[in-house]
């Protein structure tokens, strides 16, 4: 895995060929940041929600592309992460995922969670006003990020959720068992992980995306 700072430098030759400089400040928990998925069929409802699939499907405009999905391998040893570009794509890696689950085969009591966090980024007033535009009579914003750029915001989110508790990330609020979820206790196989930059709020300055992640949880 690249260090965070040649991570950022590629990010910066990036901002100096036309990305959209948005930084990376924290992640958050929210109030209900953990589901526990209970059965095989709830999981495989997430995962197409997560990948814009099946029903989902209505929900995949042209920013999914912006989407950071975990991917596979045939053999499912080596998880890499990637933008996708077509409902093809997408329907492999959740074909993939499948087969990953199978191999997994997680405990469906109690023993899978949905995480997830809310990852914050900062544009400076500047910047955001170059990025306004005007779509349909209506006032909105357009942050073109080359791939390059879009994967290193996710490679600050992913660091920053494995440092969450170290950073000073807050989840006293959350019960006892999501505290030591927090606290990645207990935590086993990831079995898929996104960062959705196709749903984002923006405003005063910060721009929020989630980051959501499917553990298996280790049996007690």
């Amino acid at each position: 895995m690249e260090s965070l700072r040649d991570v950022r430098r590629v990010m910066e030759r990036e901002a100096k060929k036309g990305s959209c400089p948005l930084m990376f400040e924290k992640i958050e928990f929210d109030g209900t940041p953990f589901q526990f998925i209970l059965s095989e069929e709830k999981l495989d409802e997430v995962l197409a929600y997560l990948l814009r699939l099946k029903s989902f499907r209505q929900y995949a405009e042209k920013t999914v592309i912006n989407n950071v999905y975990m991917d596979l391998d045939m053999l499912c040893r080596k998880p890499q992460f990637k933008r996708t570009h077509s409902v093809m794509e997408r329907e492999g890696i959740y074909a993939r995922v499948q087969r990953y689950k199978k191999k997994l085969n997680p405990d469906y009591e109690n023993g899978l969670c949905l995480e997830t966090v809310r990852c914050i980024f900062t544009l400076s007033e500047g910047e955001a006003e170059k990025c306004r535009m005007t779509h349909e009579g209506q006032e909105t914003y357009a942050f073109i990020m080359s791939n390059k750029y879009i994967l290193g915001l996710f490679t600050y989110c992913e660091a920053a959720r494995k440092s969450a508790v170290l950073d000073g990330v807050e989840y006293g609020h959350l019960t006892e068992r999501e505290q030591k979820i927090a606290l990645l206790d207990g935590v086993g196989d990831v079995l898929f992980q996104a960062l959705l930059l196709d749903d984002v709020e923006y405003g005063n300055g910060r721009l929020c995306a989630n980051l959501h992640t499917i553990y298996c949880l280790n049996k007690k």
